[in-house]
C-alpha cells in the first residue's frame, strides 16, 4: 500500500491493524486536521473513515485485476475534540461482487464515540 504523497501521509494516518474484516487506523488530531477554530475537522474523520473503508476493502479483492472507490460516504460527528489521536474501527456491512459497505466507528483514546459513518465501496474492474 502506498502511503507516500498521499491524503493519508498528509493527515498522519496510520494502520494499526488490516485483516479483512475489520481495519484499525489512527489520525493525529492537531494542525493539520483541525479547522479554523481549533476542533478536529468534520471532513478530517470522514475522509479516515473512507480510507479505513477502501483499506479494508481493498484486502477483500485481487489488487492486480480490480480497484475500490468510495461512491457514498455519510457520518455522524457525535463528540468534539482538540488534540490527541482518534482512532477508526471498520467492520464490514456488506461484501459483494461490485459493492461493499462499512460501517466505521471513530474513537477517542477512551473510547468515546467521535463520529460514526457508513461507506459504500465500488469495486471496478481494472483496465
Amino acid at each position: 500500500m502506498k502511503l507516500e504523497n498521499t491524503l493519508m501521509e498528509a493527515l498522519g494516518i496510520e494502520v494499526i491493524s488490516l485483516d479483512k474484516n475489520r481495519v484499525e487506523l489512527t489520525m493525529p488530531v492537531d494542525g493539520r486536521t483541525h479547522q479554523p477554530a481549533g476542533y478536529l475537522h468534520g471532513g478530517a474523520n470522514v475522509a479516515l473513515a473512507e480510507t479505513a473503508a477502501s483499506v479494508g476493502a481493498f484486502a477483500h479483492v485481487d489488487n492486480e485485476k480490480m480497484n475500490v472507490f468510495g461512491i457514498e460516504i455519510n457520518a455522524n460527528h457525535i463528540k468534539s475534540k482538540r488534540d490527541g489521536v482518534v482512532t477508526a474501527k471498520a467492520v464490514p456491512l456488506h461484501i459483494g461482487r461490485t459493492t461493499m459497505v462499512w460501517e466505521i466507528k471513530i474513537v477517542d483514546e477512551q473510547d468515546n464515540l467521535i463520529c460514526i459513518s457508513r461507506c459504500t465501496i465500488g469495486i471496478v474492474p481494472k483496465k
